[in-house]
């Protein structure tokens, strides 16, 4: 799909692109690319004269060919932007190229930092420029969804601790909570590299030395947002590890108390067991061949050495 998007009355404006034709009525500031065609990716060749790369967006680039600068003036920047979806979490892989004054943005499927950054520049005049301006807005917008992924593990893990910590775990809700847990693990370690991607970016673009003072300084503002993430991402890594190793607790303790149960069990049955040893020898001097209640007083013998241990390991405390 391609979406085109100008500047009108310090607003941007989405046109409608059905054809190669098309393009020649609009100066746009910014175009996406979303999973184009290799029909729209001939248009944007022969009007703007970019060759979108078949692996722009390939997750196994060398580090060399994430940032660079073509001969004829195209900046390439390769970033990674998040996806907090409930199923599946993800980074996605995006290729920016800036060429005369023009941002093209290349990625295989919808992403919300992108609908947010647009919904804003149509109601809020002013907000963006020029394409540079674009690609700042996109960072700095990422950065603030990042920010909000991060509050929904601060509340995801504030009712997994009500569950581990406030009520007697069992192992079906151990099970639950590693789930959860290990669920936001996984969320957590995602904006980590997100944010850690986007450092990057803007970093290169303020030693590319593209941006004006004002621009700049909007970078420096994205470099320091980024900074606060960075001890929210620590904070939550701690908090998931105690997490965790208290469920892992809780299940070595159901686990013990049910080796205890057999522990006891084999402990107690051991006076019986000899009692019915000895009882079984058919000594001829043994009180039952004379005894009429012989068998039953060896039956209650058996049954008060099995309760005998349960009562002083109960008084013991071990129980």
């Amino acid at each position: 799909m391609l979406n085109v998007f100008s500047l009108a009355n310090g607003r941007l404006f989405q046109e409608e692109i059905e054809s190669r034709a098309a393009l020649a009525n609009v100066q746009p500031v910014w175009v996406d690319l979303d999973a184009p065609t290799a029909e729209e990716k001939g248009w944007i060749a022969q009007h703007f004269g970019v060759t979108i790369p078949d692996d722009a967006v390939d997750d196994d680039l060398e580090e060399s060919a994430r940032f660079y600068e073509e001969d004829n003036g195209e900046l390439h920047i390769r970033s990674d932007f998040l996806i907090d979806d409930d199923e599946t979490p993800r980074n996605v892989r995006v290729a920016f190229i800036l060429f005369k004054n023009v941002l093209f943005s290349v990625h295989g499927e919808e992403l919300p930092v992108f609908r947010l950054l647009r919904l804003r520049a149509r109601r809020i005049p002013a907000l963006i420029e020029d394409a540079k301006d674009v690609l700042l807005k996109l960072y700095d917008a990422d950065a603030e969804y990042s920010a909000d992924a991060l509050e929904g593990i601060y509340d995801a893990l504030e009712k997994v601790s009500q569950r581990v910590l406030k009520e007697d775990v069992n192992d079906a809700m151990a099970a639950e909570a590693l789930s959860a847990i290990a669920k936001e693990e996984d969320l957590n370690g995602r904006i980590r590299r997100n944010v850690m991607d986007t450092r990057r970016a803007v970093s290169f673009m303020m030693r590319s030395r593209l941006l004006n003072a004002e621009q700049f300084e909007e970078a420096r503002q994205i470099m320091r947002d980024i900074d606060s993430l960075d001890s929210h991402t620590t904070f939550l890594f701690d908090k998931i590890n105690f997490l965790m190793n208290a469920t892992v607790g809780f299940i070595n303790i159901n686990q013990n108390k049910i080796i205890k149960l057999f522990s006891v069990a084999s402990v107690a049955l051991l006076p019986p067991t000899l009692i019915a040893s000895v009882y079984g020898m058919n000594f001829n001097a043994m009180p039952e061949l004379t005894w009429r209640y012989g068998y039953p007083f060896a039956i209650a013998l058996m049954v008060v050495s099995v309760a005998a241990p349960f009562i002083y390991f109960r008084r013991k405390g071990w129980l």
